[in-house]
């Protein structure tokens, strides 16, 4: 298990494909596909797919991905968060997704912010990004907590859904 970070009630860790179970779960959840999309993950193969073509790639290819966001208090599984790197998007995308059950209880906003402390202290990264539906409130709330102003709209690739794009200047 490779953690990545840890904060005051977070561990966030590569994710590896024994999570499959939680990531089925995750990519299925109404808020998940209503915000972020169906990715046709229905079976725990397909999960396992989903993580290693996803997030594992990620890690070997650019050096960062989405990780898994634990409670450290009972390492509990909570969600994802960190950054992705989009075809389409100049910039890495910070990148979350929170389980219903744990929503409104500040652990993305946590995740988050640490994330994009770790892109600039550790990474050395300049600029981020996210991009968000533009009806989802409560994701928009979270990327203005970590610095990221609205930047205009972008057209995701292959689909008809425009997305609100937010941008964050590094130090």
């Amino acid at each position: 298990m490779t953690t990545i970070l840890t904060t005051e009630r977070l561990r966030l860790r590569h994710a590896e494909l024994r999570d499959a179970p939680a990531m089925l779960q995750l990519v299925n959840e109404p808020e998940f596909l209503q915000n972020i999309g169906d990715k046709q993950v229905r079976n725990l193969q397909q999960a396992e797919l989903y993580l290693q073509n996803g997030a594992i790639a990620s890690y070997q290819q650019h050096g960062f991905g989405l990780y898994l966001v634990e409670r450290l208090a009972d390492g509990v599984t909570l969600g994802l968060c960190g950054l992705v790197q989009r075809d389409y998007l100049q910039h890495p995308d910070v990148g979350y997704a929170l389980f219903r059950e744990f929503s409104g209880q500040g652990y993305i906003s946590e995740a988050a912010l640490a994330v994009v402390a770790y892109a600039s202290t550790e990474l050395g990264l300049k600029q981020l990004c996210g991009i968000v539906a533009p009806d989802n409130l409560a994701s928009k709330r979270i990327l203005e907590k970590t610095g990221m102003r609205p930047a205009g709209q972008k057209l995701v690739p292959g689909s008809d859904k425009t997305v609100d794009f937010y941008l964050l200047e590094l130090a």
